[in-house]
C-alpha cells in the first residue's frame, strides 16, 4: 500500500485530471509544497508504476495509480458521510477530519461502514463515492453561473469543499438536492439573483461557479447506491 503522502498525491492528480492535463506546477499548488518536493515524489510514484510522464512533462495515472486514487477517494468520502450522518458533524467541518481518517480505514472497515450507512452513493457535498471495485458514477450538470434567468435547477454537488464556502451555502439552505430558481442574472459578470424556497439571495459569480446543478427535468440523484456493483 502506498504511504499516506503518496495516496494524497494520487488523489490530487486524479482530481486535477478531471479538468485537464496535469502539470507538476498544478500538483505543487494543490498540495501546497515546493516544485522540488513534487519532482521527488513524482519520481517515487513513477518507480512504483503508479504514474507515467509524457514527453511534455504531463502526469498521467497508470491503471494501478487510478485504482489507488479511487480507493483513497472512497475512504475519504465514506469517512465524511460517517462524520455527518452518524456523528452529527456539520458538512463544512468534515473535510479535514476525513483527511485524517482516510488513511486509517482498512478494506474491512470500509465495507462495514458502507453496510452500516446503507450504501451511500455520494458524500455530503454531492461527490460520487467509488465502489469497492473502482466504479464511479458519472454525474451530469454544469455550474450554476451558466444558468439563465427563469430556469429552475437542482444542486448536484459543491465543487469546492472550503469550510467557509460550505458554511455560507448552509446559511442559504443550498445543499445537494436543493431546488434553486435563477430569477435574474446581472450583466458584466455581476451576481445572480436566486430563489431558494421562499427566500431570495444575490449570489456572486465566483460562488455560483462552484455549485454544479442539473435541470429539474434531469435524473434525480439517489442518496443510496442500492447495492454493490
Amino acid at each position: 500500500m502506498p504511504s499516506a503522502t503518496l495516496e494524497e498525491y494520487l488523489e490530487a492528480i486524479y482530481k486535477l485530471a478531471e479538468r485537464a492535463a496535469v502539470r507538476p506546477g498544478q500538483i505543487a499548488d494543490a498540495m501546497g509544497v515546493s516544485a522540488p518536493t513534487v519532482t521527488a515524489t513524482l519520481g517515487r510514484l513513477q518507480a512504483r508504476g503508479l504514474i507515467n510522464r509524457s514527453g511534455d512533462g504531463a502526469v498521467e495515472l497508470t491503471l494501478s495509480g487510478r485504482q489507488g486514487a479511487l480507493d483513497i477517494i472512497r475512504r475519504h468520502r465514506l469517512a465524511e458521510r460517517f462524520l455527518v450522518d452518524v456523528l452529527g458533524l456539520s458538512w463544512d467541518e468534515v473535510h479535514d477530519e476525513a483527511c485524517e481518517l482516510e488513511h486509517a480505514l482498512s478494506p474491512k472497515v470500509q465495507e462495514a461502514l458502507e453496510r452500516f450507512m446503507d450504501n451511500p452513493d455520494v458524500c455530503p457535498h454531492g461527490h460520487p463515492i467509488p465502489s469497492a471495485d473502482g466504479a464511479i458514477a458519472v454525474q451530469e450538470g454544469g455550474p450554476l453561473c451558466q444558468i439563465g434567468a427563469g430556469e429552475e435547477v437542482r444542486i448536484v454537488r459543491i465543487e469546492d469543499e472550503d469550510g467557509e464556502l460550505l458554511s455560507y451555502l448552509s446559511s442559504l439552505g443550498m445543499f445537494p438536492g436543493t431546488s434553486v430558481r435563477v430569477c435574474d442574472v446581472a450583466p458584466f459578470k455581476g451576481p445572480l439573483m436566486v430563489e431558494v424556497g421562499d427566500a431570495r439571495y444575490a449570489l456572486g459569480r465566483e460562488v455560483a461557479e462552484k455549485i454544479v446543478v442539473e435541470g429539474e427535468g434531469g435524473h434525480r440523484r439517489r442518496g443510496k447506491r442500492g447495492g454493490r456493483r
